[in-house]
């Protein structure tokens, strides 16, 4: 009777070992596979700016994943909506979160500029997501479709986002009337010509540029806002 309550007893804890082991191996599968889209898409954002989004092939995507060409298209129905996904994941949200920001910015409107354009190379300019804005001039004219999607999901809404901090300002009386269809580009040329000093080594100006990024925003904020000319009735200062 007592071996056979022993053996009894040692089947139900095998039973509950292997019962056990399966349950964390299957919430280990879960888990993986929960995070495969993340790691896909932070694979594919290192190739896409390495290579390019012509030379990068999707074998290479899954192989730095981890995982296989079939997994990747299991998530990612090809190399295009693979590179849709990492614009929305790593350019896209992020518009969407400075416009949820600025609509309970209490600053003024001249500090709101600055904001936009130190937190834009905080959360992008100076992330490996800014090697999507040299890829995209570089290989947007072969690319239709991508061009059209980057146009819809990126520089639109980027556009609208500072128009909407300039018009905030000149309906407060802060900022002078203009036209804000071209004035905007103000704004957005200086942080371009940022990002192609840091993907160029420096080829497109001083090579220390990116590595002093805070100053060269100041200076871009300056400008825009007191321009070149001396305001009236005062004298200008040569800074030493």
């Amino acid at each position: 009777m007592a071996t056979l309550l022993t053996s009894q007893s040692l089947k139900m804890l095998l039973s509950k070992f292997i019962s056990d082991q399966t349950a964390t191996l299957s919430g280990k599968r879960e888990r993986r596979k929960e995070a495969r889209p993340g790691e896909l898409l932070d694979a594919a954002l290192d190739l896409f700016v390495e290579k390019g989004f012509a030379a990068t092939r999707a074998e290479e995507v899954a192989a730095r994943a981890g995982v296989s060409k079939g997994t990747l298209f299991l998530y990612f129905q090809s190399k295009e909506e693979l590179f849709k996904a990492v614009i929305r994941e790593n350019l896209s949200g992020r518009i969407h979160e400075w416009n949820e920001e600025f609509a309970s910015f209490e600053g003024s409107s001249a500090d709101m500029l600055a904001y936009s354009m130190n937190a834009w190379w905080e959360r992008v300019g100076a992330t490996r997501a800014s090697g999507i804005t040299k890829l995209m001039m570089s290989e947007a004219g072969n690319f239709p479709d991508i061009a059209a999607f980057y146009q819809q999901e990126v520089i639109q809404p980027g556009q609208a986002l500072i128009r909407r901090i300039m018009q905030r300002g000149i309906d407060r009386g802060e900022f002078r009337p203009m036209d804000l269809d071209y004035a905007i580009y103000a704004v957005i040329a200086p942080m371009i010509f940022l990002i192609l000093s840091k993907h160029s080594i420096g080829t497109c100006g001083d090579p220390g540029l990116p590595d002093n990024p805070s100053k060269y925003i100041a200076a871009q904020v300056d400008t825009l806002l007191y321009g070149l000319c001396v305001a009236p009735g005062t004298t200008a200062k040569a800074k030493k």
